[in-house]
């Protein structure tokens, strides 16, 4: 019971509740970059297998961040130093990070070719088969789930002392990408540019991952405001296809009496 009242010490410090808040904004923001590779690869899959996969890729996202705090003291040391190339010295965490970013970038950069240029070696037109397996798309959510549950947490760490603030805002942000996988994942399926303007995201990010790895401070403002510009002209391109379709459908062009 002790340990309980403690757990809850903070619930009448004003400014623990605006730790949480901004901390809950930081998760949500952050979980953005892991909805939008869980979408992409799980629309790869057969449709009956899609809610499937994202409900295992989230609910796997939830189980590591917990268990990932409740090893807090563990996950503090994956940011000391392990040894050091060219004066720069590296620690798990940025390893976890380079090595997240790579695959990002790769993913990406194939996903993006494939879209470019859809053709296979022998000049064949790849037809739009899923080529996905289930487990491969489960265990490519898991790797990244992986990344970005380290950096979130080390994000949580940094933030607050007080453990409860951190499991109810990972907690929170994860329920907010479960609410939101399915909506997100049936708009980009709907909207196939939108598919090439998050593989750039997905793209951008992985050199982001690679860059915090490698000593290099990408202020993530910065980034999350590029790619908010960059969905307003997606967005905004859009309307004005649907605009121009619209105008020239026969019912803008009817006979004249």
């Amino acid at each position: 019971m002790e340990f309980f009242a403690g757990f809850f010490d903070w619930i009448n410090d004003p400014t623990a509740w605006v730790a949480l808040l901004t901390l809950v904004v930081i998760e949500v923001v952050l979980g953005i970059d892991n909805l939008i590779f869980i979408s992409i690869l799980t629309n790869k899959l057969p449709p009956e297998h899609r809610v499937s996969a994202r409900r295992i890729g989230i609910g796997a996202a939830l189980l590591m961040r917990l268990l990932l705090l409740a090893t807090v003291a563990w996950i503090v040391q994956l940011t000391n130093p392990l040894f050091t190339l060219f004066d720069q010295p590296f620690s798990w965490r940025d390893i976890i990070l380079i090595v997240g970013g790579l695959f990002l970038v790769w993913k990406a950069t194939k996903e993006i070719h494939h879209s470019v240029d859809p053709q296979d070696s022998k000049g064949n037109m790849v037809s739009d088969v899923v080529t996905l397996s289930f487990a491969g798309a489960v265990f490519q959510i898991l790797l990244l789930d992986l990344v970005f549950s380290i950096d979130s947490i080390i994000t949580a760490v940094g933030m607050t002392d007080e453990i409860a603030i951190m499991y109810i805002a990972v907690i929170v942000a994860v329920v907010a990408m479960l609410l939101a996988v399915n909506p997100l994942s049936r708009f980009i399926e709907r909207n196939p540019t939108i598919v090439m303007l998050a593989l750039a995201f997905l793209l951008m990010i992985g050199m982001t991952l690679i860059a915090e790895g490698m000593g290099f401070h990408v202020p993530k403002g910065y980034i999350y405001v590029a790619m908010g510009f960059s969905a307003l002209v997606e967005i905004l391109n859009m309307l004005s296809r649907r605009r121009r379709a619209g105008a020239r459908s026969p019912q803008h062009s009817l006979p004249d009496s």
